[in-house]
């Protein structure tokens, strides 16, 4: 390919362990746009006239369009999608082609195309969260008064409103598309006029060509502009946390769609079968989506460790960028729309779960604070309840069975009123007003709240 410096024509070997454009040709549309403003640019500066810069415009928007149809031919020869696409251009138009690549470097080229294509990601991201936000609400207000356990360390703690539990994971969604807006905030400067490494004696007016690409601003250390690849861990590692979150939820769907819980009931259309088993059905999406989160977590890591150790500025290392960025946000917005799609079609077994609910010894709190209403210390509240839990267990009845004389033995203030309503597990729930906790009231706040920011 290369010519002028070298006298031998390169490795068929290097050829193709060295290209890339098998993974960059996904940048094509950004590539076009780039050169396009790249291209006015230097006919503002008096490089390209009218008439070569019209004829380069229309040759990118063809080869774009023959791109996007399939019919345009990569060469691996060529490495990478910048070069294939510049030397179609130049084959079809001529040497006005052959100007393009003035006062540009594949280096400033590659860092703004790489910032297109992510600033578009972070946008279809944060709709494909936003549209999970929206199935698990619409899970949560088909099922706004069913009651649920709540757990920690896995074991049954306290009851919980199964819309308060769906609603703590759009909480995350909505953090995780916080900190995509705030990733595509901090890719938001135009790198295209530093070059190589140092800028170019040609004099662009890159604000312009800034403006006309959508940036606020243009960057201002060209070895910076060409050696960053912030931006790219940074999205790398919002998607891994992203990922976590996903994880979380569908381990709970996986225990809840399980015979042991029996709480969720999945639609066949997003459950399989067992090749062996005929009464099997399995939530494969909640395991595919929890194991891809190791992907999210291996591209974060394989970028960080291709960065660590680069001296400024361009080395070619930095080919490697682009697969686990594609890799992750290829996965991670295909599990948000899969995911949204099984919810959609879920729904509670809302007799079972309130069964689980109804177990009284997750209201064992809820008696020590009537305790501490009374006036008994909290840490001897903890104590006289925790000894009538021993209690219940050594005779095999459930806590509220316990005589009245066995609550009045313990304390005075376990009155049979007190008891009798601490044990009804819907004034229990009522009871929970604190701003965040669970009660009827917030629970239909809460939707309505993010029924309203969703819309």
């Amino acid at each position: 390919m290369w010519k002028g410096r070298f006298q031998e024509e390169q490795s068929d070997l290097l050829k193709t362990y060295g290209e890339s454009v098998s993974i960059d040709w996904q940048l094509f549309k950004h590539d076009i746009r780039g050169s396009i403003a790249h291209a006015r640019a230097l006919k503002n500066a008096g490089i390209l006239t009218e008439v070569e810069f019209a004829s380069i415009e229309a040759g990118l928007i063809e080869i774009g369009k023959e791109i996007e149809s399939g019919t345009f031919e990569f060469s691996f020869e060529l490495e990478d999608v910048h070069m294939n696409i510049e030397a179609a251009l130049t084959n079809r138009i001529g040497p006005a082609g052959a100007k393009l690549h003035t006062a540009r470097s594949r280096n400033d080229q590659v860092a703004l195309d790489f910032r297109l294509y992510l600033r578009d990601a972070c946008e279809t991201l944060g709709n494909a969260a936003k549209s999970l936000q929206r199935s698990l609400l619409g899970l949560a207000s088909r099922h706004s008064e069913a009651i649920i356990p709540g757990y920690t360390h896995l074991q049954r703690a306290q009851p919980v409103f199964f819309a308060h539990h769906l609603l703590a994971y759009i909480e995350m969604l909505d953090r995780d598309r916080g900190r995509l807006a705030d990733a595509a905030k901090r890719m938001d400067s135009m790198p295209l006029g530093s070059g190589a490494i140092a800028g170019s004696t040609i004099t662009l007016d890159r604000e312009a060509v800034a403006r006309e690409l959508g940036f606020s601003k243009v960057t201002t250390n060209s070895m910076d502009a060409v050696a960053d690849r912030d931006f790219a861990c940074e999205l790398l590692s919002v998607l891994a946390i992203l990922g976590m979150h996903l994880s979380r939820l569908s381990e709970d769907t996986i225990l809840w769609a399980s015979a042991e819980f029996g709480f969720l009931n999945l639609s066949d259309r997003h459950t399989t079968g067992s090749s062996l088993m005929p009464q099997k059905k399995n939530p494969d999406i909640a395991e595919l989506a929890r194991g891809k989160t190791g992907r999210l977590y291996g591209n974060l890591i394989s970028l960080l460790t291709v960065m660590k150790g680069l001296p400024l500025t361009y080395n070619r290392d930095m080919q490697e960028d682009k697969e686990p960025v594609f890799d992750s946000i290829k996965t991670a917005t295909d599990t948000l729309v899969i995911l949204a799609e099984m919810f959609d079609g879920s729904s509670l077994r809302e007799d079972r779960a309130l069964e689980a609910a109804s177990d009284p010894l997750l209201l064992a709190t809820d008696l020590a604070d009537r305790l501490v209403e009374g006036g008994v210390p909290f840490r001897k509240a903890h104590e006289i309840v925790g000894a009538l839990v021993a209690l219940a267990q050594q005779r095999g009845t459930p806590l509220n069975e316990l005589t009245q004389a066995d609550f009045s033995a313990a304390s005075t203030v376990l009155t049979p009123d007190i008891v009798a309503s601490t044990f009804d597990l819907r004034l229990a729930l009522t009871a929970r007003r604190t701003t965040g906790a669970p009660s009827p009231k917030n629970i239909a706040t809460e939707i309505t709240r993010w029924e309203l920011t969703l819309q």
